[in-house]
């Protein structure tokens, strides 16, 4: 699957941002697809921390296994998909002035046989991408108001 980026400009600043981002835990808060998180190590950040996910995406329900592949303060946040999805995706936070962030959200993923392989992939770029990009909109919100 092509990657698929979406982004927005937050009224915060890297590490104001950050500052809830590092808290893996609190995404479920933000991500609509994300039903549950689960850590499979004791690390809950940093390189090297596991988890699961549940995600639903309309009737497709599956556990998502991920793994922090790279992890910069106030920078980048990568992951690597190992379950029934692979692939790696990665947030990337960017200064715009004294008082805003640029957060740029880029995944690459593959699709498994029962979900038509590259097919389903193809189909599931722009409902992927939209569900992203309303995901940033509602962790904007978030942060933005309190």
């Amino acid at each position: 699957m092509p990657a698929v980026t979406v982004s927005v400009v937050i009224d915060k600043t890297p590490d104001q941002v950050w500052a809830y981002l590092r808290d893996i835990s609190s995404h479920v808060e933000w991500m609509a697809d994300a039903a549950a998180i689960r850590f499979t190590t004791d690390q809950t950040e940093g390189v090297g921390t596991s988890f699961e996910c549940d995600t639903v995406v309309g009737p497709i329900k599956l556990t998502d296994e991920m793994t922090i592949t790279s992890w910069e303060d106030e920078r980048r946040m990568g992951v690597r998909h190992v379950g029934v999805v692979t692939g790696e995706g990665e947030f990337v936070l960017t200064p715009q002035g004294d008082e805003r962030t640029l957060f740029v959200w880029w995944e690459d993923l593959s699709f498994p046989w029962w979900l038509a392989g590259p097919l389903g992939a193809f189909v599931a770029r722009p409902v992927l991408g939209g569900i992203w990009k309303r995901n940033l909109k509602r962790l904007k919100i978030k942060l933005e108001n309190g």
